[in-house]
């Protein structure tokens, strides 16, 4: 019997996503994890986002339509919170608190920041690739699939931005996000480096970092169009 990971595998699969010539996909790491995570439904554990949701990043963001990259670590461990994009939230509560210091950075100088969404998805379908580090994790358990095998995934999808001959540009958030700078061609794509937007990082070093504008930047002086960060507008 196919669980609903795998499932949902076998549907991405067969959308002949480019994301698909990944050796993670081709290689069998896919359907390893796949089998790991329905391993732990089976013994009851609540497996997130939801399984259509697992593979959101890459269906939103096929590969030959990135512009820029940003990284998240794992899904949201509430229910109802993740919708398989990194640091997207739509749950019914208050923003989580590092995604309202991402927002803020979209404000204009002495604005305003708008809370009233924290559903990236116009990001993803403007070329924005959302990337997890591992794309699921359980209810109520931050990080507990992290060592899964999904960072595979996350290193090959990097690579494979960086080979495009189209500059993109990359925005690091955090020590785990910027380890993987060496794997990025900085002589044909951006890098925009900061601290990790968590209220947590004492260091305080994304506030102020705008890295919306630098991205936006490098891309125009790299003859690409910016991108529009508005949410709920077209």
């Amino acid at each position: 019997m196919t669980g609903p990971v795998a499932a949902a595998l076998a549907t991405f699969r067969a959308s002949d996503s480019p994301w698909l010539a990944l050796p993670f996909f081709a290689q069998g790491a896919a359907d390893r994890i796949a089998q790991k995570v329905d391993g732990r439904v089976a013994e009851g554990a609540q497996v997130l986002p939801e399984p259509s949701a697992i593979f959101r990043a890459l269906t939103l963001t096929p590969l030959p339509a990135v512009k820029a990259v940003i990284l998240g670590q794992d899904p949201y461990p509430t229910p109802g919170d993740a919708n398989g994009l990194a640091f997207s939230y739509v749950g019914s509560r208050r923003l989580p608190a590092s995604l309202k210091v991402i927002l803020a950075e979209l404000a204009p100088d002495g604005a305003k920041p708008d809370f009233s969404t924290g559903d990236l998805t116009p990001w993803a379908e403007r070329g924005v690739l959302l990337l997890n580090t591992a794309l699921t994790t359980e209810a109520g358990k931050s990080g507990a699939h992290l060592r899964l095998g999904w960072s595979q995934l996350t290193d090959e999808a990097v690579e494979a931005v960086s080979a495009k001959d189209e500059p993109s540009v990359f925005l690091l958030w955090g020590a785990q996000a910027r380890a993987r700078e060496a794997l990025i061609d900085g002589t044909r794509h951006g890098i925009v480096a900061s601290g990790h937007p968590s209220p947590l990082n004492r260091a305080r070093d994304f506030p102020g970092s705008r890295p919306f504008d630098r991205a936006n930047a490098w891309l125009e002086e790299h003859g690409r169009a910016p991108i529009d960060w508005r949410l709920g507008q077209g």
